[in-house]
């Protein structure tokens, strides 16, 4: 199955990555190279959250320099062992006067085992910079691991302008409480597994207006791939996602760029090449 989408399907739609690593490592051999070959795919934005304070410059850098990419600013809850208050007053000093499309990544990572009071430091940390979005008025790019219910308490305690709970993964009920609270939930990688039946059931059977796409390159790969996830792996994702929902690509692709756009507030973004 080819990668890159039509002509046609490319014209009437707005295929956007709305979470990739693009400022991590494991790209600084062939970034510039890899932005291009998934633009050619049909990418026409990419949203870069960042995971630590020493992050923030990085993706701020690229979004400055690359038009098609949108920086969000967050501490992940698995960074926040080393992260500190002044991270905390550098994040809000950032989100004052940069460029930013949302916080993030946030959230609470349960997957790992760790002491209560380790997890303890992670809901304080996500309640400090949900108060931050909402200070700021800005959705959030949320991380959501083995804690959806936590999330969700947090999320009816200090209400933000919405945003996406990335790689979702949690129940039907626990969707419908997100989507309730005006998220988008995203879906990637895990998706092309014949496997992950929980997930691609909600994939098909979540109201479109309720998904968006990523890649959370260079992790998460596909199941046709091995090794770095890669940003143009979107373009597949959207013809796997159609097809699982018997939808025109078009369509699927129209509808989850519109969600991306509402749930970021996203500025219109051109085509690629255009």
């Amino acid at each position: 199955m080819s990668s890159v989408l039509s002509s046609d399907s490319i014209a009437t739609s707005m295929l956007i990555d709305t979470h990739l690593h693009l400022d991590a490592t494991e790209f600084d051999p062939d970034r510039d190279s890899l932005l291009a070959e998934a633009r050619v795919a049909g990418v026409a934005a990419f949203v870069v959250p960042a995971v630590d304070r020493a992050s923030f410059g990085r993706v701020l850098a690229l979004a400055a320099r690359e038009p098609d990419v949108f920086a969000a600013l967050g501490i992940h809850p698995l960074y926040v062992e080393q992260a500190g208050d002044d991270d905390l007053a550098a994040l809000d000093a950032l989100l004052g006067r940069a460029s930013c499309v949302a916080v993030g990544e946030i959230g609470l990572d349960h997957y790992l085992p760790g002491s209560t009071a380790a997890r303890a430091r992670q809901e304080a940390f996500f309640v400090a910079q949900l108060e931050l979005a909402r200070r700021h008025a800005l959705p959030v790019v949320l991380h959501v691991r083995r804690a959806q219910d936590v999330v969700l308490k947090y999320l009816r305690r200090v209400r933000v302008a919405g945003g996406i709970a990335h790689a979702f993964n949690g129940s039907r009920q626990q969707a419908d409480a997100f989507i309730a609270l005006g998220f988008k939930l995203g879906f990637g990688g895990a998706m092309t597994f014949e496997g992950s039946r929980r997930i691609r059931r909600l994939a098909v059977e979540l109201p479109l207006g309720a998904i968006v796409l990523e890649t959370d390159a260079p992790d998460m790969t596909p199941a046709w791939g091995r090794g770095r996830n890669l940003p143009a792996n979107l373009a597949r994702y959207a013809i796997t996602l159609a097809g699982l929902r018997r939808i025109d690509v078009a369509e699927l692709i129209r509808a989850t760029g519109e969600n991306a756009r509402a749930a970021l507030g996203l500025p219109g973004v051109s085509m690629p090449g255009k």
